[in-house]
Protein backbone atom coordinates (compact mmCIF):
# COMPACT_ATOMS: atom_id res chain seq x y z
CA UNK A 1 0.00 0.00 0.00
CA UNK A 2 1.46 3.43 -0.91
CA UNK A 3 2.78 5.50 1.96
CA UNK A 4 0.79 8.51 3.07
CA UNK A 5 2.73 11.69 2.24
CA UNK A 6 3.25 14.72 4.46
CA UNK A 7 5.83 17.53 4.23
CA UNK A 8 6.93 19.63 7.20
CA UNK A 9 10.07 20.56 9.10
CA UNK A 10 10.91 17.49 11.14
CA UNK A 11 11.56 17.86 14.86
CA UNK A 12 12.50 15.29 17.46
CA UNK A 13 9.17 15.79 19.25
CA UNK A 14 7.18 15.44 16.06
CA UNK A 15 8.98 12.24 15.06
CA UNK A 16 8.45 10.74 18.50
CA UNK A 17 4.69 11.41 18.29
CA UNK A 18 4.14 9.94 14.85
CA UNK A 19 1.59 7.12 14.99
CA UNK A 20 1.88 4.03 12.82
CA UNK A 21 -0.80 3.59 10.15
CA UNK A 22 -3.54 1.19 11.12
CA UNK A 23 -3.84 -0.43 7.69
CA UNK A 24 -2.10 -3.80 7.31
CA UNK A 25 1.10 -3.23 5.37
CA UNK A 26 0.56 0.53 5.40
CA UNK A 27 3.40 3.06 5.72
CA UNK A 28 3.46 6.70 6.72
CA UNK A 29 5.93 8.97 4.95
CA UNK A 30 6.71 12.41 6.40
CA UNK A 31 9.03 14.50 4.20
CA UNK A 32 11.31 17.12 5.71
CA UNK A 33 10.84 20.64 4.34
CA UNK A 34 14.52 21.55 4.91
CA UNK A 35 16.32 18.86 2.92
CA UNK A 36 14.79 17.69 -0.41
CA UNK A 37 13.99 13.96 -0.41
CA UNK A 38 14.82 13.51 3.28
CA UNK A 39 12.16 12.26 5.64
CA UNK A 40 10.97 9.63 8.08
CA UNK A 41 9.06 6.47 7.24
CA UNK A 42 6.75 4.76 9.74
CA UNK A 43 5.47 1.22 9.21
CA UNK A 44 2.23 -0.19 10.61
CA UNK A 45 4.35 -2.09 13.15
CA UNK A 46 5.74 1.17 14.54
CA UNK A 47 9.23 1.02 12.99
CA UNK A 48 10.57 4.52 12.22
CA UNK A 49 13.41 5.06 9.76
CA UNK A 50 15.11 8.14 8.33
CA UNK A 51 15.46 7.78 4.57
CA UNK A 52 16.48 9.78 1.49
CA UNK A 53 14.28 9.53 -1.59
CA UNK A 54 16.00 10.65 -4.78
CA UNK A 55 17.37 9.33 -8.05
CA UNK A 56 20.72 7.72 -7.38
CA UNK A 57 23.52 7.57 -10.00
CA UNK A 58 23.07 4.71 -12.44
CA UNK A 59 19.35 4.34 -11.70
CA UNK A 60 16.47 5.30 -14.02
CA UNK A 61 14.02 6.42 -11.35
CA UNK A 62 13.94 7.68 -7.79
CA UNK A 63 14.19 5.26 -4.88
CA UNK A 64 14.49 5.42 -1.10
CA UNK A 65 17.64 4.42 0.82
CA UNK A 66 17.77 3.99 4.55
CA UNK A 67 19.91 6.48 6.46
CA UNK A 68 19.33 5.11 9.94
CA UNK A 69 16.78 3.94 12.48
CA UNK A 70 15.14 6.54 14.69
CA UNK A 71 16.73 6.13 18.10
CA UNK A 72 19.95 4.79 16.65
CA UNK A 73 20.83 8.06 14.92
CA UNK A 74 19.93 11.60 15.97
CA UNK A 75 17.68 13.69 13.70
CA UNK A 76 20.36 16.36 13.15
CA UNK A 77 22.93 13.70 12.25
CA UNK A 78 20.51 12.00 9.86
CA UNK A 79 19.71 15.34 8.19
CA UNK A 80 23.44 16.14 7.82
CA UNK A 81 24.04 12.69 6.38
CA UNK A 82 21.25 13.27 3.84
CA UNK A 83 22.87 16.57 2.80
CA UNK A 84 26.19 14.74 2.38
CA UNK A 85 24.56 12.11 0.22
CA UNK A 86 22.96 14.75 -1.99
CA UNK A 87 26.35 16.41 -2.46
CA UNK A 88 27.89 13.08 -3.49
CA UNK A 89 25.00 12.47 -5.92
CA UNK A 90 25.57 15.91 -7.47
CA UNK A 91 29.16 14.80 -8.11
CA UNK A 92 27.95 11.63 -9.80
CA UNK A 93 28.87 9.36 -6.89
CA UNK A 94 26.59 6.74 -5.40
CA UNK A 95 26.56 7.39 -1.63
CA UNK A 96 25.75 3.79 -0.77
CA UNK A 97 28.88 2.67 -2.63
CA UNK A 98 30.92 5.35 -0.89
CA UNK A 99 29.52 4.30 2.48
CA UNK A 100 30.31 0.65 1.79
CA UNK A 101 33.88 1.54 0.84
CA UNK A 102 34.25 3.59 4.02
CA UNK A 103 32.95 0.69 6.07
CA UNK A 104 35.45 -1.68 4.47
CA UNK A 105 38.27 0.77 5.07
CA UNK A 106 37.17 1.17 8.69
CA UNK A 107 37.03 -2.58 9.14
CA UNK A 108 40.59 -2.82 7.82
CA UNK A 109 41.71 0.02 10.08
CA UNK A 110 40.04 -1.55 13.09
CA UNK A 111 41.78 -4.84 12.30
CA UNK A 112 45.15 -3.07 12.11
CA UNK A 113 45.79 -3.27 15.84
CA UNK A 114 49.08 -2.90 17.67
CA UNK A 115 49.02 -6.66 18.23
CA UNK A 116 48.71 -7.26 14.48
CA UNK A 117 51.58 -4.86 13.81
CA UNK A 118 53.78 -6.54 16.42
CA UNK A 119 52.96 -9.99 15.04
CA UNK A 120 54.14 -8.95 11.58
CA UNK A 121 57.16 -7.09 12.98
CA UNK A 122 58.30 -10.10 15.02
CA UNK A 123 57.76 -12.50 12.12
CA UNK A 124 59.52 -10.46 9.44
CA UNK A 125 62.22 -8.66 11.44
CA UNK A 126 62.70 -9.70 15.08
CA UNK A 127 62.75 -13.43 14.29
CA UNK A 128 66.00 -12.86 12.39
CA UNK A 129 67.75 -11.32 15.41
CA UNK A 130 69.66 -13.09 18.13
CA UNK A 131 67.87 -10.84 20.64
CA UNK A 132 64.47 -12.20 19.56
CA UNK A 133 63.67 -13.69 22.98
CA UNK A 134 64.40 -10.45 24.83
CA UNK A 135 62.45 -8.25 22.44
CA UNK A 136 59.38 -10.48 22.24
CA UNK A 137 59.37 -10.91 26.03
CA UNK A 138 59.37 -7.13 26.55
CA UNK A 139 56.61 -6.62 23.96
CA UNK A 140 54.50 -9.43 25.43
CA UNK A 141 54.96 -8.33 29.03
CA UNK A 142 54.59 -4.57 28.75
CA UNK A 143 53.13 -3.47 25.40
CA UNK A 144 50.47 -5.95 24.28
CA UNK A 145 48.45 -6.00 27.55
CA UNK A 146 48.13 -2.21 27.56
CA UNK A 147 47.70 -1.09 23.92
CA UNK A 148 47.63 -4.35 21.97
CA UNK A 149 43.96 -4.12 21.00
CA UNK A 150 44.17 -0.46 19.94
CA UNK A 151 44.07 0.40 16.24
CA UNK A 152 47.44 1.76 15.17
CA UNK A 153 45.58 4.62 13.47
CA UNK A 154 43.92 5.64 16.74
CA UNK A 155 47.05 5.63 18.91
CA UNK A 156 47.74 8.83 20.81
CA UNK A 157 50.97 10.13 22.28
CA UNK A 158 49.28 10.12 25.66
CA UNK A 159 48.88 6.33 25.46
CA UNK A 160 52.59 5.85 24.78
CA UNK A 161 53.48 8.11 27.70
CA UNK A 162 51.11 6.23 30.02
CA UNK A 163 52.60 2.91 28.81
CA UNK A 164 56.11 4.11 29.62
CA UNK A 165 54.95 5.43 33.00
CA UNK A 166 53.61 1.98 33.86
CA UNK A 167 56.85 0.26 32.77
CA UNK A 168 58.96 2.72 34.73
CA UNK A 169 56.86 2.22 37.87
CA UNK A 170 57.12 -1.56 37.56
CA UNK A 171 60.63 -2.16 36.21
CA UNK A 172 62.49 1.14 36.31
CA UNK A 173 63.44 3.88 33.81
CA UNK A 174 66.06 1.82 31.94
CA UNK A 175 63.51 -0.87 31.09
CA UNK A 176 61.06 1.86 30.06
CA UNK A 177 63.64 3.13 27.58
CA UNK A 178 64.26 -0.38 26.25
CA UNK A 179 60.54 -0.84 25.65
CA UNK A 180 60.41 2.58 23.99
CA UNK A 181 63.25 1.56 21.67
CA UNK A 182 61.50 -1.69 20.69
CA UNK A 183 58.17 0.05 20.07
CA UNK A 184 59.79 2.90 18.15
CA UNK A 185 61.53 0.43 15.85
CA UNK A 186 58.29 -1.49 15.29
CA UNK A 187 56.39 1.71 14.48
CA UNK A 188 59.11 2.96 12.12
CA UNK A 189 59.05 -0.44 10.41
CA UNK A 190 55.27 -0.07 9.91
CA UNK A 191 55.54 3.55 8.73
CA UNK A 192 57.98 2.49 6.01
CA UNK A 193 55.30 0.29 4.44
CA UNK A 194 52.09 2.16 5.32
CA UNK A 195 51.23 5.52 3.73
CA UNK A 196 48.55 6.26 6.33
CA UNK A 197 50.36 5.36 9.55
CA UNK A 198 52.10 8.07 11.55
CA UNK A 199 54.07 6.99 14.60
CA UNK A 200 52.90 8.71 17.81
CA UNK A 201 56.40 8.50 19.30
CA UNK A 202 58.24 11.82 19.47
CA UNK A 203 61.49 13.08 20.96
CA UNK A 204 61.46 13.66 24.68
CA UNK A 205 59.71 10.42 25.66
CA UNK A 206 62.89 8.72 26.94
CA UNK A 207 63.20 8.41 30.72
CA UNK A 208 66.99 8.50 30.99
CA UNK A 209 69.91 10.17 29.26
CA UNK A 210 72.58 8.13 27.42
CA UNK A 211 75.20 8.91 30.08
CA UNK A 212 72.80 7.79 32.79
CA UNK A 213 72.12 4.52 30.95
CA UNK A 214 75.81 3.67 30.70
CA UNK A 215 76.46 0.90 33.23
CA UNK A 216 79.43 1.07 35.58
CA UNK A 217 79.04 -2.37 37.18
CA UNK A 218 82.34 -4.18 37.77
CA UNK A 219 82.28 -7.54 39.50
CA UNK A 220 84.26 -7.98 42.69
CA UNK A 221 86.62 -10.89 43.30
CA UNK A 222 84.03 -12.56 45.53
CA UNK A 223 81.39 -12.19 42.82
CA UNK A 224 83.67 -13.74 40.18
CA UNK A 225 84.27 -16.69 42.49
CA UNK A 226 80.52 -16.97 43.18
CA UNK A 227 79.77 -17.10 39.46
CA UNK A 228 82.46 -19.70 38.72
CA UNK A 229 81.34 -21.93 41.58
CA UNK A 230 77.63 -21.61 40.80
CA UNK A 231 78.27 -22.50 37.14
CA UNK A 232 79.36 -25.96 38.26
CA UNK A 233 76.02 -26.80 39.91
CA UNK A 234 73.44 -24.52 38.27
CA UNK A 235 70.68 -26.08 36.17
CA UNK A 236 72.00 -24.76 32.85
CA UNK A 237 72.93 -26.27 29.45
CA UNK A 238 76.29 -28.06 29.46
CA UNK A 239 77.85 -25.43 27.17
CA UNK A 240 76.81 -22.49 29.34
CA UNK A 241 79.60 -22.62 31.99
CA UNK A 242 82.27 -22.65 29.26
CA UNK A 243 80.46 -19.85 27.45
CA UNK A 244 80.28 -17.53 30.48
CA UNK A 245 83.94 -18.10 31.30
CA UNK A 246 84.90 -17.34 27.69
CA UNK A 247 83.15 -13.97 27.94
CA UNK A 248 85.47 -12.93 30.77
CA UNK A 249 88.68 -14.41 29.39
CA UNK A 250 88.24 -12.84 25.92
CA UNK A 251 86.40 -9.59 26.85
CA UNK A 252 83.79 -10.32 24.20
CA UNK A 253 80.17 -9.33 23.94
CA UNK A 254 77.39 -11.85 24.44
CA UNK A 255 76.64 -12.71 20.80
CA UNK A 256 80.28 -12.55 19.72
CA UNK A 257 81.12 -15.54 21.88
CA UNK A 258 77.78 -17.29 21.35
CA UNK A 259 78.37 -17.33 17.56
CA UNK A 260 81.97 -18.52 17.83
CA UNK A 261 82.52 -21.32 15.31
CA UNK A 262 85.29 -23.56 14.02
CA UNK A 263 85.85 -21.54 10.85
CA UNK A 264 86.98 -18.58 12.96
CA UNK A 265 89.65 -20.39 14.99
CA UNK A 266 93.12 -21.20 13.71
CA UNK A 267 95.71 -22.30 16.25
CA UNK A 268 95.47 -19.93 19.19
CA UNK A 269 93.94 -17.11 17.10
CA UNK A 270 90.22 -16.42 17.06
CA UNK A 271 89.18 -13.97 14.33
CA UNK A 272 85.73 -12.47 14.79
CA UNK A 273 84.69 -11.31 11.29
CA UNK A 274 83.72 -7.67 10.83
CA UNK A 275 80.25 -8.62 9.64
CA UNK A 276 79.34 -9.59 13.18
CA UNK A 277 81.60 -7.25 15.14
CA UNK A 278 80.34 -3.92 16.45
CA UNK A 279 82.87 -1.68 14.67
CA UNK A 280 82.53 -3.72 11.41
CA UNK A 281 86.24 -4.60 11.49
CA UNK A 282 87.78 -8.04 11.92
CA UNK A 283 88.94 -8.52 15.51
CA UNK A 284 91.73 -11.02 16.24
CA UNK A 285 91.93 -12.47 19.76
CA UNK A 286 95.01 -14.51 20.77
CA UNK A 287 93.49 -17.17 23.00
CA UNK A 288 95.23 -17.88 26.28
CA UNK A 289 95.63 -21.59 27.14
CA UNK A 290 92.77 -21.24 29.66
CA UNK A 291 90.51 -19.75 26.98
CA UNK A 292 91.59 -22.30 24.36
CA UNK A 293 90.68 -25.10 26.79
CA UNK A 294 87.08 -23.85 26.85
CA UNK A 295 86.58 -24.57 23.14
CA UNK A 296 86.57 -28.33 23.45
CA UNK A 297 86.96 -30.77 20.59
CA UNK A 298 85.04 -30.62 17.36
CA UNK A 299 82.88 -33.74 16.77
CA UNK A 300 84.71 -36.18 14.49
CA UNK A 301 81.70 -36.81 12.27
CA UNK A 302 80.62 -33.22 11.92
CA UNK A 303 80.40 -32.01 8.32
CA UNK A 304 81.13 -28.44 7.30
CA UNK A 305 83.09 -25.55 8.82
CA UNK A 306 80.37 -23.86 10.88
CA UNK A 307 80.55 -26.02 13.98
CA UNK A 308 79.48 -23.72 16.79
CA UNK A 309 81.62 -23.98 19.90
CA UNK A 310 78.82 -23.18 22.35
CA UNK A 311 75.74 -25.10 21.29
CA UNK A 312 72.91 -27.26 22.61
CA UNK A 313 72.48 -28.91 19.20
CA UNK A 314 75.89 -30.62 18.81
CA UNK A 315 77.34 -27.60 17.05
CA UNK A 316 74.63 -27.18 14.43
CA UNK A 317 73.25 -23.95 15.90
CA UNK A 318 74.75 -21.44 18.36
CA UNK A 319 73.55 -21.20 21.95
CA UNK A 320 70.68 -18.74 22.37
CA UNK A 321 68.86 -19.45 25.64
CA UNK A 322 70.49 -16.52 27.43
CA UNK A 323 67.62 -15.38 29.64
CA UNK A 324 66.60 -18.79 30.97
CA UNK A 325 70.17 -19.86 31.71
CA UNK A 326 70.98 -16.54 33.41
CA UNK A 327 67.93 -16.89 35.68
CA UNK A 328 69.05 -20.39 36.70
CA UNK A 329 72.58 -19.15 37.38
CA UNK A 330 71.30 -16.26 39.51
CA UNK A 331 69.11 -18.63 41.51
CA UNK A 332 72.09 -20.89 42.21
CA UNK A 333 74.22 -17.91 43.31
CA UNK A 334 71.43 -16.70 45.59
CA UNK A 335 71.02 -20.19 47.05
CA UNK A 336 74.73 -20.46 47.84
CA UNK A 337 74.92 -17.00 49.38
CA UNK A 338 71.88 -17.62 51.54
CA UNK A 339 73.35 -20.88 52.83
CA UNK A 340 76.50 -18.99 53.76
CA UNK A 341 74.56 -16.19 55.47
CA UNK A 342 75.62 -13.59 52.88
CA UNK A 343 73.49 -10.89 51.23
CA UNK A 344 72.06 -11.44 47.76
CA UNK A 345 74.39 -10.61 44.89
CA UNK A 346 73.48 -7.24 43.31
CA UNK A 347 71.99 -7.36 39.83
CA UNK A 348 74.55 -8.09 37.13
CA UNK A 349 74.53 -8.80 33.41
CA UNK A 350 76.72 -10.84 31.09
CA UNK A 351 78.05 -7.61 29.60
CA UNK A 352 79.44 -6.71 33.03
CA UNK A 353 82.00 -9.47 32.47
CA UNK A 354 83.48 -7.48 29.56
CA UNK A 355 83.80 -4.36 31.72
CA UNK A 356 85.25 -6.42 34.56
CA UNK A 357 87.85 -8.00 32.25
CA UNK A 358 88.95 -4.56 31.06
CA UNK A 359 89.33 -3.46 34.69
CA UNK A 360 91.32 -6.60 35.48
CA UNK A 361 93.73 -5.81 32.63
CA UNK A 362 94.43 -2.42 34.16
CA UNK A 363 94.93 -4.11 37.50
CA UNK A 364 97.41 -6.51 35.85
CA UNK A 365 99.39 -3.48 34.58
CA UNK A 366 98.53 -3.99 30.91
CA UNK A 367 99.30 -0.74 29.00
CA UNK A 368 96.12 1.17 28.17
CA UNK A 369 96.63 1.07 24.39
CA UNK A 370 97.21 -2.69 24.45
CA UNK A 371 94.14 -3.27 26.62
CA UNK A 372 91.96 -1.16 24.33
CA UNK A 373 93.17 -3.04 21.27
CA UNK A 374 92.59 -6.34 23.04
CA UNK A 375 89.08 -5.14 23.72
CA UNK A 376 88.54 -4.41 20.02
CA UNK A 377 88.31 -0.64 20.37
CA UNK A 378 89.58 1.53 17.54
CA UNK A 379 92.30 3.97 18.61
CA UNK A 380 91.16 7.49 17.78
CA UNK A 381 93.11 10.09 15.82
CA UNK A 382 96.03 9.77 13.42
CA UNK A 383 97.42 6.73 15.22
CA UNK A 384 94.16 4.88 14.74
CA UNK A 385 94.03 5.80 11.06
CA UNK A 386 97.61 5.02 9.98
CA UNK A 387 98.95 2.52 12.56
CA UNK A 388 97.94 -0.83 11.05
CA UNK A 389 100.36 -2.93 13.11
CA UNK A 390 98.31 -5.83 14.46
CA UNK A 391 99.77 -5.80 18.01
CA UNK A 392 99.32 -9.56 18.18
CA UNK A 393 102.18 -10.10 20.62
CA UNK A 394 100.97 -7.29 22.87
CA UNK A 395 97.40 -8.58 22.82
CA UNK A 396 98.59 -12.12 23.50
CA UNK A 397 100.48 -10.87 26.57
CA UNK A 398 97.44 -8.83 27.68
CA UNK A 399 95.07 -11.80 27.50
CA UNK A 400 97.59 -14.02 29.28
CA UNK A 401 97.89 -11.50 32.12
CA UNK A 402 94.09 -11.42 32.31
CA UNK A 403 93.91 -15.22 32.53
CA UNK A 404 96.65 -15.31 35.17
CA UNK A 405 94.86 -12.76 37.33
CA UNK A 406 91.54 -14.60 37.01
CA UNK A 407 93.31 -17.80 38.10
CA UNK A 408 94.67 -16.01 41.18
CA UNK A 409 91.20 -14.63 41.98
CA UNK A 410 89.63 -18.07 41.73
CA UNK A 411 92.28 -19.66 43.96
CA UNK A 412 93.67 -16.81 46.07
CA UNK A 413 96.77 -17.33 48.12
CA UNK A 414 96.94 -16.01 51.67
CA UNK A 415 97.39 -12.23 51.67
CA UNK A 416 96.64 -12.03 47.95
CA UNK A 417 92.88 -11.33 48.07
CA UNK A 418 92.22 -7.91 46.58
CA UNK A 419 88.85 -6.46 45.73
CA UNK A 420 88.61 -5.21 42.15
CA UNK A 421 86.60 -2.16 43.13
CA UNK A 422 89.37 -0.97 45.44
CA UNK A 423 92.12 -1.75 42.96
CA UNK A 424 90.78 0.20 39.98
Amino acid sequence: MPAKKHRRELTVTMVSKLKPPTTEGGRLWVADSLVPGFGVRVTNKGSKTYVLRTRYPGEASASRREIGKVGEIELTDARDKARGWLKLISEGKNPTHVEAKKRNVQIERDAATVNALLNAFVKRHVSKLRSEDQITAALDRYVRPRIGDTSIYDLKRRQIVELLDAVEDKAGPVMADRVLAHVRKAFNWQAARDDDFLSPIVRGMARTKPKERARQRVLTDDEIRDIWQALETADVPSCYPRYVKMLLLTMTRRNESADMNAAEVEGDLWTIPGKRYKNKLDHVIPLSPDAKALIGEKPKRFKGNDWFVFSTTDGKRPFSGFSKAKVSLDLEIAKRRKAEGRARMPHWTLHDLRRTARTLMSRAKVPEDHAERAMGHVIAGVRGTYDRYSFLDEKREAFQKLADLVAIILKPRAGNVINIASAK
